[in-house]
This record gives C-alpha cells, structure tokens and sequence, in this order.
C-alpha cells in the first residue's frame, strides 16, 4: 500500500480506476485537464455508478497546474489520457515519474510505441484495457462493467514475467480481474483487431456499441477485422485471446474468429453503452479513431497490406471532426461508395 500511484487522466477509464485504488486504500492521486472535472472531484469526491454498486468516495483530484506542488515523484503513473495526449502527457509527467518507476498505459491503441521512447522502455509496462465507462457530468461517472466483468492484460515489453509486474498485477486486481500475459504486443493488436470493428463504426454511425451486431454494421465491422487482422500477421503478431474467449473459441476461420469476438465484445458492454468514439463526436471533440483505425492505415501500407475499408472509417470519422458529416446511419452507405 506503500507505492505511490498517479491517474493521469480521469475520464470514464481513468476516474474508474481512481475510484476503486482509492476504496482499496493505495496513495492515489488523480490528475486531469478538465477543470470542471477536478473542481467537482475536489469539492464532493467522485461517483461512480456501476451495474452492481452506486460508489461515492473522496479522492485526491489536482489540476495539471498543480502538480508541481506535490513536490513528489510516483512509483506508478497509469497513463488513461486519449492517444492523441499520449506524448505530451508523457513528457509532462517523466519528471514526476521515480527511476525505477514504471508507466502504465491504460488505453486503446499501440502507444506504449510513443510512450517508452520518452519514458524510457525500462519504464514501460503495456496494459489491455477491458473496461467500459463515460462521463459527461463533472464528478460523475457511469461505469457500464462490473468489477467482475472487467478485465486488465498486462505485460512488460520485453515479455518476461517479472515481480513488478506481479505486484501490478496485484495492485489492480482491486478495478477488475487481472492477468498478466509474456505477449503484451500480441495481445494489444488483437484489442486493436476488436477495437477496429467495435469502435469507429458505431461512432460514424450514431449508434450504441450492442447495435455493431446488426445487419449491414456487422457486415462492416467483419471487413474491418479482416483487414486488421491480415495486417497482423504480416508484421508477425500472435494473436491472444480476450474478451472472456477461451483458447479454444479463438480458433476456425478468421471470420469465425472475428464474429465471435463481436458477439463477446456485445455481451461484454451490454445495451447501455455508447461506444468511446461516439462520446467524443457527442462532446464535440477529436476522437481516437487516427490512432485505431487510422493506425491500421499506416500500419498497413508498412506490410503492403491494403487496408481500405479502414481508410474508408478514418475518413469519414475526419470529415465528422470538421463537421463536414454528423454521426448517421447513412454513413453506411458511405462507406460502399467510398470503396467503390
């Protein structure tokens, strides 16, 4: 209980992490740049709604401002900001961050690509993020998974399993069920095959995640995993399983594959849940799709894989950054006409 642990960023991931490290007693800090946010943390703690538990705690809340007169280093930051804030949130924070200190990222996509550099490897440890939240109210967060239901992979870079990572481990066993995996890499590439299909999708189109198993969005959201997953294997990932799929439901076909995770991911957030992308055009903010989908882009004209239904959603979800197109089913038309 010793360690002293940093949340750096605090929406639904984040202020859902906090929450549950302060409950369980850890010296927790929670920083953000929304000062509407930390003003409400400050002054009547933190709410977490969740399916199973209405949780309301008192929490350290402090503006980025303010954290230099903390006059203190920590021995775990956990890095829950969105991709984009990835680098900058990276270098504000390094001196804050001991020596023997590790960052965690807590995120969608690849960024602990970005963030060792700056960090240092030695001081990065990858994390695969089953958790779904959000947060539109200062100080208020719905927490769509229980603890039960969530889940954390986490993993050194250099793949070993060492006594760090078991006290990580430990640590966060108090949000959600913990494991840790010697295929950190292989293991964010099949979240970002999931993230892909599940993600941009219903956030192009306006609508909640659950819907991604209808008719016509499915059909979008298999094309999206194929071409993810054949980027994959071309860079030489091995796949691991996630979402509560055994080793032996993540065999068959790739399309096999992919349906299944959909219908997991499905079960998984429920009926309730509005995808990340989607709260992010509803706020009016830049989403995180560049760094999904958009990645998949890159990563793709790397391995010479063609990738254009990605393409198709990285643009589209552009054009809805500009306002140039809402969040509509229409969009699903789109795409076609875009690939064609």
């Amino acid at each position: 209980m010793d360690k002293k642990i940093a949340v750096l960023g605090t929406g639904g991931i984040g202020s859902s992490v906090g929450a549950d490290l302060t409950k369980a007693g850890y010296d927790v800090v929670l920083i953000d740049q929304w000062p509407a946010h930390v003003e409400a943390m400050k002054a009547d703690g933190l709410r977490v709604t969740m399916p199973d538990e209405d949780l309301h705690t008192p929490v350290r809340a402090y503006h980025l401002c303010e954290v230099h007169s903390l006059n203190q280093q920590f021995d775990i930051v956990l890095l829950a900001v969105k991709s984009y804030d990835s680098c900058w949130m990276a270098e504000f924070i390094k001196p804050y961050l001991k020596p023997n200190g590790v960052a965690v990222s807590v995120q969608n996509s690849l960024n602990d690509e970005w963030i060792a550099p700056i960090v240092g490897i030695a001081r990065d440890i990858g994390c695969v993020v089953q958790l779904g939240a959000e947060v539109f109210t200062p100080g208020v967060v719905r927490r769509n998974t229980t603890r039960k239901a969530s889940w954390f992979g986490l993993g050194e870079l250099h793949g070993r399993i060492t006594p760090r990572l078991r006290e990580l481990e430990k640590i966060m066993s108090c949000v959600a069920r913990t494991s840790t995996t010697t295929n950190i890499w292989g293991a964010k590439w099949t979240k970002l095959i999931n993230s892909s299909m599940m993600l941009a999708p219903p956030g192009i189109l306006g609508l909640n995640a659950w819907e991604a198993a209808e008719p016509g969005v499915f059909d979008l959201c298999i094309k999206l995993g194929r071409e993810t997953t054949a980027v994959g294997a071309a860079l030489g990932y091995v796949m691991e399983t996630n979402f509560g799929l055994t080793s032996a439901e993540f065999t068959g076909t790739t399309d096999e594959v992919l349906e299944k995770n959909i219908r997991s991911i499905v079960n998984f957030v429920g009926k309730n849940t509005r995808g990340v992308v989607l709260q992010d055009h509803l706020k009016g903010r830049p989403s995180e799709v560049d760094y999904l989908n958009g990645l998949v882009v890159k990563k793709g004209k790397e391995a010479n894989v063609p990738t254009p239904y990605n393409e198709a959603i990285t643009e589209i979800a552009r054009q809805i950054q500009l306002g140039t197109l809402k969040p509509d089913r229409s969009n699903l038309a789109l795409v076609e006409t875009m690939i064609r």
